[in-house]
């Protein structure tokens, strides 16, 4: 994420997008206006990662009809739906459908700022998240078939001479992958190991009949 967080807003009311981006750019963010649903998608693939303030009610794609489409492009930014009075049942479609909040017009500044704050602290630390899964999977899918299953033992509580016998091997060849699982995931502990596979989605061993 970029130190200065932007904002893309989304709405067809000239006088309103000017209004939000006067109030956003003195609280310091980088304001970006796309006059309908057509244009900000179209923008899309160039675009830097941010929050959207997307108003629901637009000429051409609406703002669920755009929540589809960055959803079918896998696009996970915040959304936050701008809502006139008497759309209260389609904003609330819009969270059931992802969106992270709503925003009934006229807002106040200091309303924005904090409804944009929440979600680029939600947003920033589900970004977090998915990294650290995808490390996780990455130093897994380093050990071998052999190593893996022995995690697996790991993972299940089993002690050594468990999973020697669950997997038909001498308790001193568990202790050689235990050792290389440790050392190919750079763990420093059980702890670290075990946490590591639950993130990388590892199902632990059976337990032997």
């Amino acid at each position: 994420m970029a130190s200065t967080r932007t904002v893309h807003v989304v709405d067809d009311d000239e006088l309103l997008r000017d209004f939000t981006d006067h109030a956003l750019s003195q609280a310091g963010y980088q304001v970006l206006q796309h006059p309908t649903g057509e244009d900000f998608l179209s923008a899309l693939a160039e675009a830097e990662a941010g929050c959207i303030l997307l108003d629901i009610q637009m000429p051409g794609l609406s703002g669920l009809q755009v929540q589809e489409a960055l959803k079918a492009r896998g696009v996970a930014w915040p959304v936050v739906v701008l809502t006139g009075r008497g759309d209260v049942r389609i904003a609330v479609e819009a969270m059931k459908n992802g969106a992270y909040e709503f925003l009934e017009k006229p807002y106040e500044p200091a309303a924005l700022t904090a409804t944009l704050e929440a979600a680029f602290e939600a947003f920033e630390a589900e970004r977090e998240a998915r990294a650290e899964v995808a490390r996780a999977e990455a130093l897994i899918a380093t050990l071998s078939a052999r190593e893996l299953q022995v995690m697996q033992g790991l993972l299940a509580g089993m002690p050594n001479k468990i999973i020697a016998y669950a997997l038909g091997l001498s308790v001193r060849t568990v202790e050689i992958y235990r050792a290389n699982v440790m050392d190919k995931l750079k763990a420093r502990g059980l702890s670290t190991a075990v946490r590591l596979a639950l993130a990388a989605g590892v199902e632990p061993l059976p337990d032997p009949e």
